[in-house]
């Protein structure tokens, strides 16, 4: 599979190639299926390990503040997420504020070959979209740095909200509209979540009896057919790559990873969070448009190829710069199959 993370796959909460890692969990999927409730509840907005402005070079400050067009006088760094780049509200001396997300090639490189990616994937949308606008960006030899409009915002709370949610799937029935077909040449969604696939087999091997295991795995064998189309998806919707501003639609951000797709994978992908927090979502898969029509053995399908992905993961080691990380893919692994169970009848 690609470089992918979804609260879904990308580079958040799916793992980057060459990133270092420390010890081994291994018993969280042995030990069989737990409702998320009864996990301890991830620290929201403070999950990430970042590189500090004041520790960036020399040189990449000055070209920033140049770029810019004043000093900065202050950095307010994100704390959600599971990446180390920085990500970091710039306050210039002139009170003018931007968000900069900057990554090294040497000490940071998946990292900042995803935010060079980033860069081009953010070009080839278009304009008007519900997204956040990047106002320039450096790539060279060392660094990639990319400059965004700053937003006052906050994000979606947790555990989710229903105004907060149905304003967010607002945001993504405008986003499949308007790409639908897709603005650029991407690879399809079966093509980079196929590895995901055999995840189920690491399953099968630390936790032979995971009940229902079977027909998981043959539910999640049809995700090709079940995903097909041709909308451009983002796969990463979490709640903290939403911004809800103080007035107008919120906003999705980090484009690292998009694929081409049906376009309700985006919704079910969010709706996994609202789901492991308690919202009624099948009452929203039947109202909304996305998902209204879509045969029910076709989300079944993605939350089975998803749940087996997660179970595998949480019991990977953790990252170094990441130490939320394989709790956060433990608690959507226990969400993710809830749901599922449920909807086959098997809780």
């Amino acid at each position: 599979m690609s470089a992918h993370a979804l609260g879904s796959p990308s580079a958040g909460a799916w793992p980057l190639p060459g990133t270092a890692y420390t010890m081994t969990a291994m018993t969280g999927t042995a030990l069989g299926p737990r409702h998320p409730s009864t996990l301890e509840p991830i620290p929201h907005g403070a999950t990430t390990r970042r590189l500090d402005w004041l520790l960036l070079p020399p040189v990449v400050r000055r070209l920033v503040e140049d770029r810019f067009g004043t000093t900065v006088v202050e950095a307010v760094s994100a704390g959600s997420g599971f990446t180390p780049g920085l990500a970091a509200v710039l306050v210039g001396a002139d009170g003018r504020r931007m968000f900069l997300k900057a990554a090294s090639k040497v000490a940071q490189k998946p990292f900042a070959a995803a935010y060079a990616d980033e860069i081009r994937k953010l070009r080839a949308l278009p304009t008007g979209l519900p997204v956040t606008r990047l106002l320039w960006s450096h790539v060279d030899d060392l660094w990639v740095l990319l400059a965004f409009e700053h937003v006052e915002h906050h994000n979606p709370a947790r555990p989710w909200v229903p105004h907060e949610l149905e304003a967010c799937l607002d945001t993504l029935e405008v986003l499949a509209q308007s790409l639908t077909p897709p603005p650029m040449t991407l690879d399809t969604f079966a093509h980079d979540f196929a590895d995901c696939l055999g995840s189920w087999e690491h399953v099968r091997r630390v936790a032979p009896q995971w009940p229902h295991l079977d027909e998981a795995v043959a539910l999640a064998g049809r995700f090709e057919e079940a995903t097909r189309g041709r909308t451009l998806v983002h796969t990463d919707v979490r709640d903290d790559n939403f911004l809800i501003p103080d007035h107008g639609r919120p906003l999705l951000c980090d484009w690292n990873f998009p694929t081409v797709g049906a376009a309700w994978i985006d919704t079910v992908c969010l709706l996994i969070g609202a789901s492991g927090d308690g919202l009624d979502v099948e009452e929203v898969l039947a109202r909304r448009a996305l998902t209204r029509k879509v045969p029910a053995r076709d989300i079944d399908s993605l939350l089975a190829l998803l749940a087996g992905y997660f179970l595998e993961r949480r019991d990977a080691p953790v990252p170094n710069s990441s130490p939320f990380l394989r709790h956060h893919q433990s608690w959507y692994a226990e969400a993710t199959w809830a749901w599922l169970a449920r909807r086959q009848g098997w809780a």
